[in-house]
This record gives structure tokens, C-alpha cells and sequence, in this order.
């Protein structure tokens, strides 16, 4: 530990952002990193506690506390501190294949476990990651390194968000040769188009995806396997076969008036943002218009909020977004202690953004929509809303939020996108390889393990586990690489952490 008193002697910091009202003019990210000597001084912070939490991974209350993927975070902080960044880097890659990501788009378990936390600020360690990662590429020693050594053993991954490019990464660097199909124009899944570039630039995905294929992952793009690629022609010609296709079936709405135009699943809106932006910065017109127009966000989580904030950039008259559940508290509870992940209300860039340009948080809790109302040609105009309160169902015992007799209004609605979460694998994926799914169509193993009910299949990431966090899906891909590894050579020397 370099600096014992190095959490007294220095207040956290963490990079700038650029200003609500400036950001939303581009899909540009927009955090400013604090210069490389004041980094290194967030690293000193680093206690190096005898029990770091921050790495622990573990599940606490039915939530999970510190780091998935168990990195080596208090050895890596001290080298950021001493200026060895090189050696950082190194021992974060032994646990992250790509921080690059995690950095920008984790919601940092790590931070919320953190020792210093308990009685002040955190250790910055989601932006340490991020210099660490940077300054790697920036100094080269992040840069393609193939094997030396072939096994002549062939895997193809199915999918290519984080759970498979996690799969394909650790399956090449053993020497097995892999290639990734995907069904989009784009490989990254997710990341490429479930994630706004304001979050995540798709440069930052390409430079990835780049040397990836420089070490020797062969990308098959526009593959739809179960529709243009058979399944059983992937069967044949691959010793083994990854599924990691995602959490990709949306939950819908189905109340009256659901069949009218101008309602739209989330994931559809931002996919068409982002391709849009990438493709032609939004001259083709090939995405959702939202400008001059009231819009309706269904969901408060991650995918709501990136719809707010999507939405505000396109030029919306104004957005709402509709919460089932109360406002959780600002600070924690006595029955959510540390390390338990903090269960409080946070406001996210969307919603920063929205209270900047509306002049009011667009989220309205405890209510849900009862009906959308239709114009003459059929389109949305109006959401009928009811408030919501929490009861207990007589008949199951459970507490359930349940409507207000009485509250029920209209809001403007030109717009809908419903954000409410994701139900499993797609079935004709897992239809065409006859995988087994369990009761939630997530694809079905015996539990902590990847092997399907078909020989040679295995599966990972939101597919197995369901609809979860990048860094889960990374956890996921690396702990299936070692089983299939392991089916395929007898033994592995792959590590997980």
C-alpha cells in the first residue's frame, strides 16, 4: 500500500461533465478525466483493507456487493497511485476482458461496497479503470496479441454482445479458433445499439471489436442463426456452440388502445437512434421522431432513463416517465446497510438533462398507464394514467401496487416507448438448436454451469441468466469459455478470476 493515510489526506474527485444544455446539442460522451497526477491521487485513497469488499462479488439481501468479476481492484488502485500503469493494466485484463466498457457503462458495484464509504466518500475506482484503459491504448500496451499457438478446435459464438465477444475472447486467446455471428449490420449487441453513444461511443466498441479480429476472432455479420443460418449446419461444422443471444423478448403493455401508432418497444427506438447517428448522423430520417412531440418513457430503470435522455437530444416538447414503484429514499435505510448495494434514489443523466431543458424531473411515481387514447387516424394521443399504492393480494398474502380508485388523468402522449424490462431468450433461437428453457425462456443448465440439454451447446450472458448487468454478462462469458474449454482440451488453464 502506498500511501496509508492516502483516504484522509485526499478528497474523492471524479471527472467533470460537460453541462446538461451543451451535451444535448451532440451524441458526443461527455465526462472531462481529471489530468493523469490528480488519478493518481484517487488511487492513493485505496485503504487496502484487510477485507475488500469492493472485489467481493457476493449477493447480499438478493443484491449483488462489490466487483462480479472479482478485480484485483486494491492492487491495481496502488499501482495507479505509484505511476505504474502499465502493470495496472495488466492485472486488470487477468479479470476484465473489457474495461473499456465497464468503465463507461458499469454502475460501479465496486464503488457502493467500498470500505471508505462506510463513513465518507468512495474510492473513485470506476474512473481509475477508466485511465488505466485509456493510458493502455494511448501507450500501445493494449494492442492485438494472437496466440502463438493454434488448437485446431472450432467454437461459434452466437451473439455478439458482452457475454459473447467475453466467450470469444478468452476461447481465443487459448488457441481455439472462434468466429461470432451476428445478427445485425454491426457486431457489439447491446453495446453497439442497446447502449446511447453518449454513453458508450461506438468508436470506443469498433476499437475493440478491431483487435479482436487482429488477434484472429473471425465476425459473421447479418447472420440471423434459426432463420438465414441454420443451426444445424453451425452444429456440424463447429466442435462446439455458444449461445449468448441475450434477454431479447421486451415486456409489453397490454392495456386498450396498445395497437395504436406511435407506440414503441425502447429497444427499437434506441437501436434506430444509434444506427441512424452512425450511419448517416441522422440524414437518412431512418429513425423514431420524436421532435416538437410530448413523450411517454414507460420504465425507470437504465433503458427509461436512456430514452429520456435519447429523446431530449432529439428534440422532444417535452418527456415523461412513468415509475410503478414509490421514490426510493436519498440516503440509505437501516434495514439497506453497508456493503448491501444502497437501494436510493439516484438521478441519472437523462433525467439531469430533462430537469435542465423541462425545468421539472420528467418521472412521476407510483403510476401506470390504464389506457391510450387514439386520434381519427388511429394514432396515439393521450395516456389515461392511474396512481398506484402498495397492498397486500388477499388471495396470495404478497404486497402488490395496486390502483387508486379515483386517480386516474390524461397526459399528451404523441409518443410511447415502453421500457419495461426484457423476458427471456427469443424461442426460435432456441427452437432451432431444441435447447431446453426454464419458466422465465431463459435457456435452461444446471445451476452454476453453461452445458445445455444438447450435446456440445452452451449458453451465457442474458440468455442463461436473464435480462442483467454488462458486467454479469461478462462473468458469464468467462466462466463458459473455461467449461467449454475444459470440454474440449480435458483441462483448462483458462481463469475466471
Amino acid at each position: 500500500m502506498g500511501k496509508p493515510t492516502g483516504f484522509m489526506d485526499y478528497e474523492r474527485k471524479t471527472s467533470e461533465t460537460i453541462k446538461p444544455k451543451a451535451r444535448i446539442k451532440n451524441f458526443n460522451e461527455f465526462h472531462v478525466s481529471l489530468p493523469m497526477k490528480e488519478q493518481q491521487r484517487q488511487g492513493a485513497r485505496c485503504m487496502a483493507c484487510g477485507v475488500p469488499f469492493c472485489q467481493s462479488g457476493m449477493m447480499l439481501n438478493g443484491m449483488a456487493s462489490g466487483c462480479p468479476l472479482h478485480n484485483l481492484i486494491p492492487e491495481w488502485n496502488d499501482l495507479v497511485y505509484t505511476g505504474n500503469w502499465e502493470e495496472a493494466y495488466h492485472r486488470l485484463k487477468k479479470t476484465n476482458n473489457f474495461p473499456e466498457f465497464t468503465a463507461r457503462v458499469c454502475p460501479a458495484l465496486c464503488e457502493q461496497a467500498c470500505t471508505c464509504g462506510l463513513n465518507g466518500e468512495p474510492v473513485s475506482t470506476k474512473e481509475n479503470e477508466y485511465s488505466i484503459i485509456e493510458n493502455a491504448y494511448a501507450r500501445g500496451y493494449a494492442e492485438a496479441k494472437p496466440p502463438k499457438i493454434r488448437t485446431g478446435k472450432k467454437v461459434a459464438v452466437i451473439g455478439s454482445g458482452p457475454a459473447g465477444l467475453a466467450v470469444a475472447d478468452q476461447l481465443n486467446k487459448r488457441g481455439h479458433s472462434v468466429t461470432v455471428f451476428e445478427r445485425s449490420d454491426r457486431a457489439g449487441g447491446l453495446l453497439m445499439y442497446g447502449i446511447p453513444n453518449m454513453k458508450l461511443d461506438k468508436s470506443i466498441v469498433e476499437r475493440k471489436l478491431q483487435i479482436m479480429k487482429e488477434e484472429g476472432v473471425e465476425f459473421i455479420l447479418n447472420a440471423n442463426v434459426g432463420e438465414n443460418y441454420k443451426a444445424d449446419t453451425i452444429l456440424k461444422h463447429y466442435d462446439r456452440v455458444v449461445l449468448a443471444c441475450g434477454s431479447s423478448n421486451p415486456r409489453d403493455i397490454k392495456v386498450p388502445g396498445r395497437e395504436a401508432k406511435g407506440i414503441y418497444f425502447a429497444v427499437d427506438f434506441l437501436k434506430a437512434a444509434t444506427k441512424s447517428l452512425l450511419d448517416s448522423n441522422f440524414q437518412d430520417k431512418n429513425y423514431i421522431s420524436v421532435e416538437g412531440k410530448h413523450v411517454v418513457v414507460i420504465g425507470g430503470g437504465d433503458t427509461g432513463n436512456d430514452c429520456v435522455g435519447t429523446s431530449v437530444r432529439l428534440g422532444a416538447a417535452s418527456v415523461v416517465q412513468l415509475e410503478m414503484m414509490p421514490k426510493l429514499p436519498d440516503s440509505r435505510s437501516e434495514n439497506n446497510p453497508w456493503p448491501e448495494w444502497p437501494r436510493v434514489c439516484k438521478t441519472d443523466y437523462g433525467q439531469e438533462e430533462a430537469i435542465e431543458v423541462f425545468g421539472h424531473d420528467p418521472r412521476i411515481y407510483q403510476t401506470t398507464v390504464k389506457e391510450f387514447v387514439k386520434d381519427k387516424g388511429g394514432h396515439v394521443k393521450q395516456a389515461r394514467i392511474v396512481k398506484l399504492e402498495s397492498k397486500k393480494d388477499e388471495k396470495t398474502g404478497r404486497m402488490v401496487m395496486a390502483e387508486v380508485e379515483g386517480s386516474e388523468s390524461l397526459i399528451q402522449a404523441d409518443v410511447v416507448l415502453i421500457a419495461a424490462g426484457f423476458l427471456g431468450s427469443q424461442d426460435y433461437v432456441t427452437k432451432a438448436f431444441h435447447v431446453e428453457v426454464n419458466e422465465r425462456t431463459n435457456v435452461k443448465t444446471e445451476p452454476g454451469r453453461y452445458r445445455t440439454n444438447v450435446k456440445n451447446v452452451f449458453t451465457a450472458g442474458d440468455m442463461h441468466r436473464g435480462q442483467s448487468l454488462v458486467v454479469w454478462a461478462i462473468r458469464e462469458g468467462r466462466e463458459a469459455a473455461q467449461e467449454v474449454d475444459l470440454s474440449l482440451m480435458g483441462y483448462t488453464n483458462l481463469s475466471v478470476q
